[in-house]
């Protein structure tokens, strides 16, 4: 039954085996805690008193109600499966309410933070590395990419003739994103040192010794020169995703173009860069209207 829903996320869902991995994690520790607790062999049997009592579990266990609520949506997802091919006739999550979680706002990096680490790349000359580090960054903040997409580049997802490339995103989706002049440039620069690298690999990033780059090494980089010149707590690929889609909502950006560029499935997911452009927009209000401006 379980092989089964996994197959369904792999082949239909087109979920990525990161994400299968954690689907499969999730269901299978609820199912022991079912046979442990309440001595169930069959997650046809479960009833909402058993997730209920999974949950308290987890809570009491000191896990997060976001990672709590990731983890009972993996169960959701599950049940959601067995109601398809009509394996049951009811879910027992089907009046299951996600914990509450208290929102987390992501501070972004402002426009002369990110220029001065453009500008502290410029000079740290023209090697391998310091090329490498400055497409790195530039590519991030001119197209928003996640930090998967960006490891995940090919040599020939590169369109130098359009100026644009083509990002593979979740489940599979590709889009396509323009480049502006100074990250071409930059592309360029680095394609020509690349050439050097001895490698075969068909990947855009490499490490020093051939290799494609990996997460931890694309967050150094990212944290290494924003700590130069940010004092802000998280510096990382998320943080400059997140400038990317702020700061182009804050210059007038159409909230529908940045999903796209972004990659989201929906605007709902693009509406939480809205918090601090709604800022930027009160404060040109406030400026701007004759009755704000009366004393």
């Amino acid at each position: 039954m379980i092989d089964s829903f996994l197959e369904y996320l792999i082949l239909e869902k087109k979920y990525s085996k990161h994400t299968v991995l954690a689907y499969q994690n999730d269901v299978s520790t609820f199912f022991e805690f079912c046979k442990q607790e309440f001595e169930i062999d069959s997650l046809i049997a479960v009833e909402y008193v058993q997730v209920r009592s999974w949950i308290v579990k987890l809570v009491d266990q000191g896990i997060s109600n976001n990672s709590i609520n990731r983890k009972v949506s993996s169960l959701k997802t599950f049940y959601n499966y067995l109601l398809k091919t009509k394996q049951i006739e009811t879910s027992p999550l089907a009046k299951h309410k996600a914990l509450k979680v208290a929102k987390k706002v992501q501070v972004p990096f402002t426009i002369d933070e990110v220029e001065s680490v453009i500008r502290l790349l410029e000079k740290e000359g023209d090697d391998f590395v310091s090329l490498r580090n400055r497409l790195l960054v530039e590519l991030f903040y001119s197209t928003g990419i996640r930090r998967i997409e960006l490891i995940n580049l090919q040599v020939q997802s590169i369109d130098l003739y359009s100026n644009s490339i083509k990002v593979l995103g979740k489940r599979n989706k590709e889009r396509m994103i323009p480049l502006i002049p100074s990250v071409v440039k930059s592309l360029k620069a680095y394609l020509d040192v690349r050439t050097v690298i001895q490698s075969d690999t068909p990947y855009l990033f490499l490490t020093e010794k051939g290799n494609k780059i990996y997460e931890t090494l694309v967050f150094r980089v990212i944290n290494s020169y924003f700590s130069k010149v940010s004092t802000k707590v998280k510096k990382s690929p998320h943080i400059l995703r997140h400038s990317f889609a702020t700061h182009l909502l804050n210059q007038g950006a159409d909230l529908n173009s940045v999903k796209e560029l972004l990659g989201h499935s929906s605007l709902a997911s693009t509406q939480v860069y809205t918090h601090n452009s709604l800022d930027a927009i009160k404060k040109v209000y406030n400026q701007a209207h004759p009755r704000s401006q009366k004393k």
